[in-house]
Formats: C-alpha cells, structure tokens, sequence
C-alpha cells in the first residue's frame, strides 16, 4: 500500500456519519448541490453497503467492492454483523478504495457512511480506514448528524450527547456536530429551553432539574447528574444547526467544517495547503 508522498496535493472532504434516519444521504446530496453552484467539483462517496437508489451521482460505491445483502445470505449473519463485516472488508481492501479515490483528486470529497452507531463509538474498522487516508493526504472533518427531535425529549439529548462524545473520542477526526431537520422542529413538540441552549450545550443542571420534574426520571436524577458533568467535563460537544433547504444554513456548516479543518493543519509539524478553501461558500 503506498501511503502518498509528502509533495502531493491535500484532498479535503467530510466523513457523513450519525444513526439511522439522521439524514446522511439527504445531507450528501445537498451539499452536492450547494457547492456545485458555487463551482466546487465534488465526489460524493457511497460507504454505506446497504444503500440503494441514492438521490446523487455518486462517484465512488462500496457496492462495487460489497453488498450488505450478500453479506447476510452466504456468512448467515443479521444486519449488524453484515454491517460490520462490510467494514472489516473494506479495511482488508483499502488498495480498492485509494485507486478508485484517486480518479478524483482535485475534488472534494463526502463520503456518505453507515447508520450503525457502534462503528464510530467501538469498533475499529472506519477508523483505521480514516487513519489509512490521512496518510494518503486527505484531510477530512467529521460531520455528525442528529436528528433535532431529540431536543424535545431531555433523557434523549443527554443520551445524544453521550453519543456524540464518544464518537468525537472515538473517531479522532476533526469534529462538527449537526442538528438536523431543523425545518421540521416546530414539528416534533415544545421545546424546555430556547434553541441556543440546545447548539451552545449550556449550563446542563438546567436538564437534569427538568427531568427531575417527571417521576419516572426522578429515580435517575444521580445518573443524570453524573452522565451531564462527564459531558461539561469533557466541553467539547456544540451542535450546529442545520436545514438542508437553506443555503445560509449549509454555509454555516461547510464553514465550521473548514474552521476545524484549518486548525487541524495550523498544529505544528502539519503539511501547509497551498488553498484548501474548505471554509468558503463563494460569492
């Protein structure tokens, strides 16, 4: 496996990640478009083994390589597993995923990956895959995706905030973490507190004095309490939110993706770009 040499250009892109129904694809497809229309090339790569009929041209499919379904009916396992396994196997195949890679350097990349939450909390393989492609020059920001209805319902975002600090851990890639869906909050419910509360993930005894006021979580008041100061202890976890339809919106989160993006190449001893303007939405 050649790991790139240190002379050639960066690629820059985003890792798509976040559970199921959080919306990845729909995410991919819109910033497809969004920076099509300010005349950036974009290849949009498909990881996820078991989806069809996606809504963007996609320049690269691990269905090429493996199916999900194939998976499941000859090694007899349940989606999980066939999941993982699809994993491990692009792992042991990574000269597959660099050659096909390579056909579009100059592009920017997303790379649209799989729902299931334990490959970006425990196991290993999408990390190491991460990894590989550090060596092969790209820079990538992970992008979090989170469903907003989650807000509405305090057990629940503590429970995504857990969720996405372990991912942030676990992953070691720059960081953006999205509210999704946000056109369809009003939607899902009152929320306790106003929207900045949730983004700035403000002072959380406020959520846990909130839970308290139900009587099937004032039993869990000291595990809540406990989960929320690992949480603050940590100060990592912000969200920004996101509606797909809005272009001001996508702009915000390509511009946190690049702010991330910089800073990881600022550290010391990191290869300069000569431009990577992954911050910019253009005019």
């Amino acid at each position: 496996m050649s790991e790139g040499s240190k002379g050639s250009s960066l690629a820059f892109g985003q890792v798509v990640i976040g559970p199921p129904g959080s919306g990845k694809t729909t995410y991919c497809h819109g910033m497809q478009e969004f920076l099509g229309r300010i005349g950036r090339k974009v290849a949009v790569v498909n990881l996820d083994p078991a989806n069809e009929g996606m809504p963007y041209p996609c320049a690269v499919d691990i269905s090429e390589l493996i199916t999900l379904p194939d998976v499941m009916e000859s090694l007899k396992l349940g989606p999980n597993g066939g999941l993982i396994y699809c994993m491990e196997y692009l792992e042991a195949n990574l000269d597959w995923l660099q050659e096909k890679l390579a056909a579009f350097r100059g592009h920017y990349y997303l790379f649209d990956c799989p729902g299931q939450v334990e490959l970006y909390t425990h196991h290993s393989a999408l990390k190491n895959v991460f990894a590989q492609m550090a060596k092969w020059n790209f820079r990538l920001a992970a992008v979090h995706l989170v469903d907003s209805h989650y807000c509405t319902d305090p057990g629940k975002f503590i429970s995504v905030l857990c969720t996405s600090l372990s991912t942030m851990l676990h992953v070691e890639l720059p960081h953006v973490n999205v509210l999704s869906k946000m056109d369809l909050i009003e939607q899902y419910g009152k929320l306790a507190f106003n929207l900045d509360y949730y983004t700035e993930v403000l002072d959380l005894s406020y959520l846990v004095d909130h839970l308290a006021s139900d009587p099937f979580f004032r039993n869990y008041r000291r595990l809540n309490t406990k989960l929320v100061e690992v949480i603050e202890d940590y100060s990592l976890v912000s969200f920004v939110p996101l509606n797909v339809q809005d272009k001001e919106s996508m702009r915000q989160v390509m511009q946190a993706c690049g702010q991330s993006q910089w800073l990881l190449l600022r550290r010391p001893g990191a290869q300069e770009p000569g431009s990577p303007d992954v911050g910019s939405s253009g005019s």
